[in-house]
């Protein structure tokens, strides 16, 4: 296994021989950088299942590039943009639920992730694609632009967009 020294939170921190040992190395990250992507983790499996899937196809070629996380993560967030594209994608949750809420309180800090988390799925794809890269899963502007395939200010663009619509909601980045 070859190992590029940029650190172990870059997507190029190891390079794996094969497909397996990526798999292996990166498929936990994968499911929970879609997972914070779509806000639902059963689709977010499905998601990374059918990204491994078209990723194994191409995977000489993939691994070639020495960046096969930048190219995965590239498919999930594709795979991400058509499904809200669909017809099915129409569901739409209901704020009302049938069971009552039990004895203990959840708290305050439970409270507010949740919210702050469904302010973010509220926002344009590409808007909450470059906030999960950039602040969960602590990627720089040049590689959140390789997987998004954008420039770097569009990036820059996408999160000042994203974080003054956050702020707009009155969630503060303090």
């Amino acid at each position: 296994m070859q190992t590029v020294t940029t650190g172990m939170s870059s997507p190029t921190a190891r390079v794996p021989d094969s497909f397996e040992q990526f798999v292996a190395l990166r498929g936990v990250a994968l499911v929970r950088f879609a997972s914070r992507l779509t806000g639902d983790p059963y689709r977010a499996e499905d998601l990374v299942q059918d990204a491994l899937a078209k990723a194994y196809q191409r995977w000489n070629r993939i691994q070639r590039s020495d960046r096969p996380e930048v190219y995965v993560r590239r498919i999930l967030v594709n795979a991400s943009n058509a499904w809200w594209r669909r017809r099915s994608s129409g569901e739409v949750p209901s704020g009302h639920t049938v069971d009552a809420a039990g004895p203990i309180d959840v708290g305050a800090e439970a409270a507010e992730r949740d919210a702050m988390w469904q302010a973010i799925l509220s926002l344009p794809t590409r808007q909450r694609a470059v906030l999960v890269l950039r602040y969960y899963e602590d990627y720089d502007d040049a590689t959140i632009a390789d997987i998004l395939q954008c420039g770097q200010v569009t990036v820059r663009t996408h999160a000042m967009r994203a974080l003054d619509a956050l702020r707009k909601r009155g969630f503060d980045n303090d």
